[in-house]
This record gives structure tokens, C-alpha cells and sequence, in this order.
């Protein structure tokens, strides 16, 4: 499917260069300031936006981003005002790739079919849900492809060549590869 991503990475292609994503919690410090945080990021050569959808239990992050989630949901933001936040970014940016990051309950609590209809109406480009790993996560990945939105597949260095090769056959446009075994924003540790 020709979208935003596969596009974003053509352009750095043509370009000879690499494509810079940058990762920000939705609603820190505020949903007023995400919104400026947004635009910033776009102003100054961001190829594409990760938005987290803040989660009480961010497991798979570290204290950075853990701490950008609480304050986010002190402020009360919460999987609607994200969404809301999305569809705000896509008017004002209707060419950048929008990516939300996240973790499946709050999806599964949302209500999953409802989640992924709000996603499309609000032209979210991609989705990463860190903890719903391949192959679980196929019927709901094969919902976000029949609405033309990427579910974003994780990869590892410790996965094998055989489920990589079964991963990037069943993936969409892009293959999220999680470079170190850490958490994010914790220590670098690399062999």
C-alpha cells in the first residue's frame, strides 16, 4: 500500500540519506504543548513522528519515558485526547507519517474495532503496540491492513532468521528493529 511511510522512506531513498523518526508522549506536559512539541519537531527535519500513547504500566520503557507518561496522565490525558492529538497533527501535517506507540490494553480497553475506526478517521499512518508480539498479533494487524494502516512489526537481535523472514513477509511497510536488549531511554549497553 502507497502511504505517508513508504513514501517518507522513497523520498530519503531519492535522497541518499537516512529517515529520522523521533519519539514523543502524547499530552506531556500538556495536550496543549504536545501540539507545539508536534509542529517543532516537523519544523525541523523530523521525517516521521512516533506519538506515545502514555500507559500507567509502560514495562518495555524506561524511567524517561515512564516519567513522560505519568506526567501525561496526571494531566489527564488519555487514549481519546491522543487520538485527538493525532487528528490535530494531521491537518496541520497532512504529509508527515504519524506513528502511535503503545501497549495493547489500553487498545483492548478502548475497545479494539473502535480504536482501529478512530485511528483511520484521524489518518494515523502506523501503529507499534509493543506487547503484542508476532504471531498474536496477526488478526489484529490483518484489521489494521484492511484499513490502510501499518501494524508495525518488531524484530530484535535475538530473533531468528526464520521468524524474521516469517515477520517481514507478514509485515507492511516497515519493520521496527529494536537495536539494543534494554528498555528505552534506559542504559545503553551494547556487546
Amino acid at each position: 500500500m502507497s502511504n505517508r511511510i513508504s513514501q517518507c522512506f522513497a523520498r530519503a531513498e531519492a535522497d541518499n540519506r537516512a529517515v529520522l523518526g523521533i519519539f514523543v508522549s502524547a499530552g506531556d506536559p500538556s495536550a496543549e504543548a504536545s501540539a507545539a512539541i508536534l509542529d517543532s519537531l516537523v519544523e525541523n527535519g523530523a521525517d516521521f513522528i512516533e506519538l506515545g500513547m502514555p500507559f500507567s504500566d509502560p514495562m518495555a520503557d524506561g524511567p524517561a519515558i515512564q516519567a513522560a507518561s505519568l506526567r501525561a496522565i496526571t494531566q489527564g490525558m488519555t487514549l481519546a485526547g491522543t487520538l485527538d492529538i493525532a487528528k490535530s497533527f494531521r491537518t496541520r501535517h497532512p504529509k508527515t507519517p504519524l506513528i502511535l506507540m503503545g501497549y495493547y490494553n489500553i487498545i483492548y480497553q478502548y475497545n479494539e474495532n473502535r480504536f482501529i475506526e478512530k485511528c483511520k478517521k484521524s489518518k494515523i499512518d502506523g501503529l507499534i503496540v509493543v506487547d503484542l508480539p508476532y504471531p498474536e498479533n496477526k488478526p489484529f494487524a490483518m484489521k489494521c491492513k484492511k484499513k490502510q494502516i501499518n501494524f508495525i512489526q518488531l524484530v530484535s537481535p535475538t530473533t531468528s532468521k526464520k521468524r524474521l523472514k516469517q515477520i517481514i513477509k507478514d509485515s507492511h511497510d516497515m519493520v521496527y528493529y529494536i537495536s539494543m536488549l534494554s528498555t528505552t531511554g534506559g542504559k545503553l549497553k551494547v556487546p
